[in-house]
């Protein structure tokens, strides 16, 4: 797919901060770790990212607004615009040599997500998506969500409430539900890739509470634009505003729906 000119901007912005990343994940047992709370970890690899990435788009569009996972919101001239941006989800993975993890850049424009990318450095498997472009997987791979029809044959992924989230209830509820008649649950510890292997049909759906518009922002769009269904677990939420998703492709998402909110 040939890209506009601010998705060729996020996909090099997203490739440098992860050559910084990649560097210290070959020393992450020399990283210095300080922790923000329990099971929730801030290393100095996430925050250079994050330098990095807003260095990068807001010295290339400095009247757009930003939200970041480490340096918080920021208007913008331009109140239109803004950049959600997760450098390193994944970062508990990331901490413990586990090779899944990604950078997550969205941009957003009048409320709406408008281009994505969310970049699995250690696969090097870039996905990237803009509004009415179909959703991406390199450099020439379109992707599409899953085919399957049926809940038994499904495989699905949420995440798993740590430390002082108090979602742990309902999420054992709904697994309660979900694993008996499908074909299988998995739990990853990177949102945002999770939502991107939704759209590249290698998942038939996720759902997870608790999360943060830098988790979802790129994610929902990529879903989108590869055919699949995006709500929030509860009819009417918004997920960037409640932090709850539900996704799916096409055929399950009535299914699931129908599960989750019975």
């Amino acid at each position: 797919m040939q890209g506009s000119a601010n998705l060729n901007l996020m996909i090099k912005a997203a490739r440098k901060a992860a050559r910084s990343l990649i560097k210290d994940f070959r020393e992450v047992e020399n990283l210095q770790v300080s922790a923000k709370g329990p099971g929730d970890f801030v290393t100095k690899a996430d925050q250079e990212a994050e330098r990095i990435i807003k260095e990068d788009l807001l010295g290339a569009r400095p009247t757009y607004g930003w939200l970041g996972e480490e340096t918080g919101a920021r208007a913008g001239e331009d109140p239109t615009r803004r950049w959600i941006v997760d450098p390193l989800d994944g970062t508990t993975n990331f901490l413990h040599g586990i090779p899944h993890w990604s950078v997550s850049i969205a941009l957003e424009h009048k409320g709406e997500i408008v281009s994505a990318v969310v970049y699995d450095a250690p696969k090097d498997e870039m996905f990237y998506a803009e509004k009415g472009a179909g959703c991406w997987l390199n450099d020439n791979r379109r992707l599409r969500v899953s085919g399957r029809r049926h809940l038994h044959e499904s495989l699905f992924c949420t995440g798993v409430p740590f430390g002082a989230q108090k979602t742990l209830p309902a999420t054992l509820k709904d697994l309660s539900l979900m694993m008996p008649g499908s074909a299988g649950m998995r739990r990853s510890g990177s949102a945002a890739l999770d939502l991107a292997w939704v759209a590249a049909g290698r998942y038939e759906g996720f759902w997870q509470r608790e999360l943060k518009a830098w988790d979802m922002a790129a994610g929902m769009l990529l879903i989108k634009e590869a055919g699949g269904m995006v709500e929030g677990i509860r009819e009417g939420q918004d997920p960037l505003e409640s932090g709850s998703i539900l996704a799916a492709n096409d055929q399950i998402f009535g299914q699931l729906t129908k599960m989750m909110r019975g």
